[in-house]
């Protein structure tokens, strides 16, 4: 049945979804955010701004002054006179305005499987003691953070601890306090985990593995950005995350990496390269630290890498993640009722928490129809969710870019596929 035979309680249905996305549109305190970002004005339905985030409209005139005034104009002096300091000042305004955290913890580096990599081998330097010999993770966490987990665990001889959650949710405070204990040497977990959606306990899951007398590294692509994060206030010991989703960097920008300040002083990444050294441009032999945050640099900053990224900083800081979770909280809260209302009659299964305090930006709705092929003709459709195998479609939802009736329109279209 397609939308244009509805029978009359499937078109009230409709039409009192269609009032309840435009009263939501109406009083969205963000809205106006919406005008700032590139294709918001098409009809278009982005579904997936937790994979890749839509650049802002000011990104294009940055770029090019860069190309013009800074690349074309100063050339090499750019790096005495911004280059060199983009890292850590642009780590420190994600730390102000996204990640709560102090100056001097967070800093721009490589990819998010680099900057993780660099964090655990420094976490298990910092742990000092050969009988904590375990690390531990779960089996829904990202495939990356797997997969090198486990190619650490075989470098250093390390035994992995699984933990099993509900894949509709995620790992849970319990399960974390069953998993370590004296022999954990560092757990890495999600903030959010990236198929349902899940958002941790960090602060306790923090508590809980410090009382175990381990280290915590937390994987934060999918949270900077949604939610409230809080690393200080938790006492977070080290995180990574991207910044193409919510932070809309672009294809391939840099991630940041993030160390509490009480580990600075003691410890060392495992990539040494120049541009870590105290002195980069020293050339001298051997290899000693910088101090702080930037010894966990290694080659060059990818410059061009963090453009796109300033801008969106700047806008966070004026809406407030408060704010931003606010509307988060409101989009995935509608994109749950929308769901109740046409997707679950049709034999579809919410495979996100339906609490929002445990939920982060996204919603996953599984149905055993759903393919990638399901997918590849929404995207025809100009209606772009994600693909989550076996047979999931995912429904993120950016705060800053998204409206409540680009939500029901791209609901719509999920549901006249499942018609047929």
């Amino acid at each position: 049945m397609s939308i244009h035979q509805e029978n009359p309680a499937q078109r009230a249905t409709a039409d009192q979804l269609r009032r309840r996305a435009g009263e939501l549109d109406g009083r969205d305190a963000l809205a106006h955010c919406r005008d700032h970002f590139i294709g918001t004005e098409t009809p278009l339905s982005y579904l997936d701004g937790n994979s890749l985030g839509r650049p802002l409209k000011r990104t294009a005139d940055d770029v090019a002054a860069f190309i013009r005034e800074e690349w074309g104009g100063r050339l090499i002096r750019g790096w005495d006179e911004r280059w060199l300091h983009m890292p850590q000042d642009i780590g420190d305004q994600a730390g102000r305005a996204v990640l709560g955290a102090a100056p001097g913890q967070t800093i721009i580096a490589d990819s998010t499987t680099v900057v993780l990599y660099k964090l655990i081998r420094a976490a298990l330097a910092a742990v000092q003691d050969p009988d904590r010999n375990e690390l531990v993770l779960d089996t829904e966490n990202f495939p990356t953070d797997r997969y090198l987990v486990e190619g650490i665990a075989l470098e250093e001889g390390l035994t992995l601890r699984w933990i099993e959650p509900d894949p509709a949710a995620g790992a849970t405070l319990e399960q974390v306090r069953q998993a370590t204990g004296p022999r954990t040497a560092v757990v890495l977990l999600s903030q959010i985990a990236y198929r349902s959606g899940h958002l941790a306990d960090m602060p306790g899951i923090t508590a809980a593995v410090h009382d175990a007398g381990a280290l915590v590294v937390w994987d934060l692509c999918h949270s900077a950005g949604s939610v409230e994060i809080g690393l200080d206030g938790a006492d977070v010991d080290f995180a990574a995350g991207c910044t193409y989703k919510y932070l809309n960097g672009g294809p391939g920008s840099p991630a940041f990496a993030y160390v509490n300040a009480r580990h600075l002083p003691s410890l060392n990444q495992p990539i040494w390269g120049w541009m870590g050294r105290k002195d980069a441009f020293e050339m001298a032999a051997g290899y000693e630290p910088a101090a702080g945050i930037r010894g966990f640099l290694s080659g060059t900053p990818a410059i061009f890498g963090m453009l796109a990224m300033q801008g969106t900083l700047d806008l966070i800081e004026e809406a407030s993640m408060a704010a931003i979770r606010e509307k988060s909280v409101a989009l995935t809260s509608f994109a749950v009722e929308v769901f109740d209302a046409w997707l679950a009659p049709l034999g579809a299964q919410l495979a996100s928490p339906r609490d929002p305090a445990e939920r982060g930006g996204h919603i996953t709705v599984d149905h055993p129809d759903f393919t990638k092929a399901t997918v590849e003709a929404l995207w025809d459709g100009d209606v772009i969710p994600d693909f989550r195998a076996p047979h999931g479609i995912r429904v993120g939802l950016s705060p800053l870019s998204t409206s409540f009736d680009e939500v029901l329109q791209g609901m719509a279209a999920i549901r006249d596929r499942l018609r047929g």
